[in-house]
């Protein structure tokens, strides 16, 4: 029996190059999917990368001064370096120094304290002494005419001496006791060796004892 030829139709024909016109088209697909993922991908980023308008809150404090020490060298560049004198995050502010205003009340040291007006008020009331010295003293009581002209009391604060002028004042101390009587010359003596004041009774008695006569104290002539 003969071996027949069979007919060959079309799509045996063609097979292998319809087969490789299907991959080439599968390829393009592809590459046109990949394509347009890969260009929506791009837009989406420059989308992000866009600047946009801060706000004043969100504007950063300050230049950036440099990378701080520890800090990774891939820090964002976009991210802003607080500034140095920036506050803290959650400190509170420091209180704000105030200078006196010139209405402000003077210091203590240029307004003068109530003690220091006394003080100087007293060392303004206290005589000058012209001089001084030391003698012996005594008293008289005897009611007689002085050298002033006035009858002598031996109850007032006055002493004879024999050159001071009348009515200069003295200061008497009695170095013992350390009292002090302060008297008016207005009269002359006493005329007794190593005396020089005669001290009315009473001005006696307030420096030391009438009953001794006499003693030793230190006086100083004062300024009118």
């Amino acid at each position: 029996m003969g071996q027949h030829n069979l007919p060959h139709t079309p799509s045996s024909r063609t097979s292998p190059a319809r087969r490789r016109w299907v991959a080439v088209a599968a390829g393009a697909a592809v590459i046109a999917v990949a394509s347009t993922t890969a260009w929506a991908a791009v837009s989406h980023d420059d989308s992000h990368k866009q600047p946009t308008a801060l706000s004043p809150a969100d504007a950063p404090a300050g230049p950036a001064t440099g990378p701080a020490a520890g800090t990774p060298s891939g820090t964002p560049s976009g991210t802003p370096a607080p500034a140095d004198d920036a506050p803290a995050l959650g400190a509170a502010p420091a209180p704000a120094t105030t200078s006196p205003s010139p209405s402000a009340s003077p210091s203590a040291s240029a307004k003068p304290t109530r003690s220091a007006t006394a003080a100087r008020k007293a060392a303004a009331r206290k005589p000058r002494v012209i001089s001084s010295g030391s003698c012996g003293a005594s008293f008289y009581h005897e009611p007689q005419m002085t050298a002033s002209g006035e009858r002598f009391d031996p109850s007032a604060m006055t002493a004879a001496h024999k050159t001071l002028k009348l009515g200069s004042k003295v200061r008497v101390t009695n170095p013992s006791t350390g009292k002090s009587v302060t008297v008016r010359i207005n009269d002359r003596g006493p005329y007794i060796g190593g005396r020089c004041l005669d001290l009315s009774r009473a001005a006696f008695a307030r420096i030391g004892n009438t009953n001794a006569g006499h003693m030793r104290v230190t006086y100083e002539v004062l300024a009118r």
